[in-house]
């Protein structure tokens, strides 16, 4: 496996692809980040959702954070790896015109792409910002919510991520976060697979050092709001296990999870 500043340029590389090219996509399915018994776990769930543009949702979601987030009137709400910017509209129209949603990418096309949808919207209260989410470019203690969907796993460090979330949420801010864990042992040549983190996948951690991280850093109140398992195709497996391998793993196929976590500061 490659070290973590070439984990994220592989990360940066194949979301810029994806910004850039909406016939790419970013996982181990064709349908976007994570894939259970409906596909995509996210897609069906925003349907009708306040504030969703299907042509800001590149389908790289786990999860829906917005859903779950609590987020009121006026708030500010910071999303962590804002891609287009579909969880940012969402959260705009819970949180109203007198919100301020802040989008963090580090992806520059990501970003590009994001501002044009914002531009072309008209919003004046939402904003998008080039950055790495384990270390925020804003100062601290200005967050009433933070979300994110799919985007931890990405991340290598992601003790210095729930750190950097703590620092920019005000006290009793909260935040809810979707993302990839893991149940039990994924095969090595997964976890070795650098296309296969970029897929979130082989970045994901298990379940209980998640959560602890979260306990550390300092949150209280933490809640999994919802989960679900993962199944990887068979098509996708062949690309990195032979046949007896892929029998192995699917002796045992609930291994990764889609959960949303909720805390508070």
């Amino acid at each position: 496996m490659a070290n973590e500043q070439e984990l994220k340029e592989i990360v940066k590389g194949k979301y810029g692809k994806i910004a850039s090219n909406s016939n790419e996509t970013a996982s181990c399915c064709s349908s976007g980040c994570c894939c259970g018994s409906n596909n995509n776990v996210m897609n069906e769930d925003y349907d009708g959702l306040n504030g969703y543009n299907p042509d800001a949702d590149l389908g790289l979601g786990c999860g829906l954070p917005t859903k779950f987030a609590k987020i009121k009137k006026g708030d500010t709400v910071i999303d962590l790896g804002s891609g287009a910017g579909n969880d940012c509209f969402v959260a705009r129209a819970e949180a109203g015109e007198n919100g301020k949603i802040i989008g963090i990418d580090f992806t520059p096309e990501m970003i590009e792409k994001a501002r044009a949808n914002v531009k072309r919207r008209g919003f004046t209260n939402v904003d998008f910002i080039q950055g790495d989410i384990d270390n925020i470019p804003l100062e601290p203690n200005i967050a009433d919510v933070v979300v994110s969907n799919c985007v931890l796993n990405l991340v290598p460090n992601k003790q210095a991520v729930f750190k950097e979330i703590y620092r920019v949420l005000k006290p009793n801010g909260h935040f809810s976060i979707s993302d990839i864990v893991l149940i039990g042992d994924l095969p090595e040549k997964i976890k070795s697979a650098a296309e296969m983190y970029s897929g979130c996948v082989s970045g994901a951690i298990k379940k209980d050092l998640y959560l602890e991280y979260i306990k550390e850093t300092g949150f209280k109140n933490i809640m999994v709001q919802k989960e679900s398992f993962i199944i990887i195709p068979d098509e996708e497996l062949k690309n990195y296990l032979d046949d007896n391998e892929i029998k192995i793993y699917k002796n045992n196929p609930e291994i990764i999870q889609s959960i949303t976590v909720y805390a508070e500061k």
